[in-house]
């Protein structure tokens, strides 16, 4: 150890030589060359950059030197070596929709760390593609899969589940064994909204949703047939996009027809904003003429007029649920039980009694 202490500086001077006689060619520096530079030894400086052993001051002296040689770590083989690649990948169902979003965009803050990342991809709604792109993942070796799920009773989920963690937001996997699923209380969001709307004495709703298939797809879909069913309204299920222009023409179709609902529930704030924009173009009230729902209380949701009476959904909470389930996925490999989030109904003024 002492004859190794003694050659240090001379290893460090061959070190800097070896990188800069070599800086013409395509070759980046190694563990090695870390090493000689700092006179530890490779497994140190390892764990170093690692942080996961060595005191402050070491950490920062392999950090030190890893800077000025331009090291860089190499995924394929930190994979190759650890069993993990460091990426978790975030999979929404159409980042159109402003809710999602907010929670890619936070995921994507919190899943930041030195050996983490996370890939945020859009499966722009649509279900094959998202299942296509769950595989992409797990074949490009992603520690874990966080999905918002378009077609949550898709057989092919089961098959990804086994090859990877898998961690569901919003809707449950019914046919698959996901490591953990952070569910949204539809039950109680979309019995919510109906039964407001039916309180003030409509009758006839439109429910607009994202989904194609409306009657397998999504519970909450079903949860309003279901509800509609009880307290007898009449209720029509349409497919709307996230995008305004898409939400616009699809409410504008709605509300031309000879026989327009009184009240609208719609299942993304994203798409409300079209029923304002088509209202206001065929010179319909809010709520005079027509009362509106949102569902995920974005914060422009606050600026409209008449502001947007909409569900709020506990985001940070969602997002602490999320982070540790993936932790726990990567590090112990364990199933974690589902957990259910509940919202609030946030009155603002979108909703008044039907016209006479």
């Amino acid at each position: 150890m002492k004859r190794f202490k003694g050659r240090s500086v001379k290893f460090l001077s061959e070190a800097r030589a070896r990188v800069m006689d070599m800086s013409g060619t395509s070759r980046r520096p190694t563990l090695k060359d870390i090493a000689a530079e700092t006179g530890l030894s490779m497994a140190a400086v390892s764990y170093a950059l690692r942080g996961l052993h060595g005191t402050p001051e070491t950490r920062q002296r392999v950090q030190d030197a890893a800077d000025r040689l331009g090291y860089q770590a190499d995924p394929v083989a930190r994979a190759l070596a650890s069993g993990r690649s460091g990426s978790i990948g975030v999979l929404c169902a159409s980042l159109e929709d402003l809710w999602q979003q907010r929670v890619a965009a936070a995921l994507g803050r919190e899943l930041l760390a030195p050996d983490r990342n996370a890939w945020i991809i859009d499966s722009a709604g649509d279900a094959d593609r998202q299942l296509e792109l769950a595989q992409h993942l797990v074949d490009h070796r992603a520690d874990a899969i966080v999905v918002i799920p378009i077609d949550p009773a898709a057989k092919a989920w089961a098959e990804i589940t086994r090859q990877a963690p898998v961690i569901a937001i919003g809707d449950a996997l019914p046919g698959a064994k996901a490591k953990s699923e952070v569910i949204l209380d539809n039950e109680t969001g979309v019995s919510t909204a109906l039964r407001r709307l039916a309180d003030a004495g409509h009758r006839d709703i439109a429910v607009l949703s994202p989904t194609r298939r409306l009657e397998v797809e999504r519970p909450a879909e079903e949860i309003a047939q279901r509800v509609a069913d009880v307290l007898g309204l009449k209720i029509r299920l349409l497919q709307c996009p996230h995008d305004l222009a898409g939400a616009t023409a699809v409410a504008r179709a709605l509300l031309s027809g000879s026989t327009r609902p009184t009240g609208i529930l719609a299942l993304a704030d994203s798409m409300a904003f079209g029923v304002y924009a088509a209202s206001r173009e065929l010179g319909l009230r809010i709520p005079e003429d027509l009362s509106l729902l949102g569902y995920d209380d974005q914060p422009m949701s606050q600026l409209l007029t008449p502001p947007l009476s909409t569900f709020h959904w506990p985001l940070d909470d969602l997002v602490a649920h999320v982070v540790s389930r993936v932790t726990s996925a990567v590090d112990t490999n364990r199933r974690v039980r589902r957990t259910t989030l509940t919202p609030t109904l946030i009155e603002r003024g979108s909703v008044a009694a039907p016209p006479h």
